[in-house]
């Protein structure tokens, strides 16, 4: 039999290509692939924004059904038309952040010249930045300024907005601040 040149290579690069392939133990016979079930599966879907930077990137976040409702998974989501199911890796992050141990759950106080913090009810915290809003409104409050105008403001008070605002809440909180007569009122995102 006489083989030429071309004949030659074509035979020598199959058999190294089928040696190599039986040497790393590849079984080109079908197999059936089993699919892992998705800790998703049963979770309730809720939609939500990134409270990170004022982007305000579309999640969608999946919690457990029933109960405690713990956040199990968060991901962008893509009919959002801002990220389009992109996310950041601080984004990325947030089931990290919602789970966390350290995460505080309930208000804490320190009390002038202590060194301690302290748990205090819901009840009791807001109640108390009430009344100090109000006393400290009521002492600085003007009706008119040094001309003669009137202003109804008070200047000892300001309120500074993030990112974890929407902007329904951003204008919320505009129109209470200032229906108390701030003037100081700001939103920097990148707090």
């Amino acid at each position: 039999m006489e083989l030429s040149r071309r004949s030659f290579l074509k035979v020598s690069g199959a058999s190294v290509l089928t040696m190599t392939v039986a040497g790393l133990g590849i079984d080109l016979k079908p197999i059936e692939a089993h699919a892992q079930t998705l800790k998703i599966k049963d979770a309730k879907e809720t939609t939500s924004i990134c409270c990170y930077c004022g982007v305000g990137c579309g999640l969608i976040v999946h919690s457990e059904k029933g109960g405690a409702g713990k956040i199990i998974n968060i991901e962008g989501d893509p009919d959002h038309p801002i990220n389009q199911g992109a996310l950041c890796s601080k984004g990325a992050s947030l089931s990290q952040l919602a789970n966390s141990e350290n995460r505080i759950t309930e208000p804490l106080y320190r009390a002038p010249n202590s060194d301690r913090w302290q748990k205090v009810s819901w009840d009791w915290a807001l109640d108390n930045i009430a009344k100090r809003v109000k006393e400290t409104r009521d002492k600085s409050f003007a009706h008119k300024d040094e001309k003669g105008q009137i202003v109804n403001r008070t200047t000892s008070l300001a309120s500074v907005g993030s990112a974890a605002l929407d902007n329904e809440e951003c204008w919320f909180i505009q129109a209470m601040m200032r229906s108390l007569g701030l003037v100081y009122i700001e939103h920097q995102a990148r707090i």
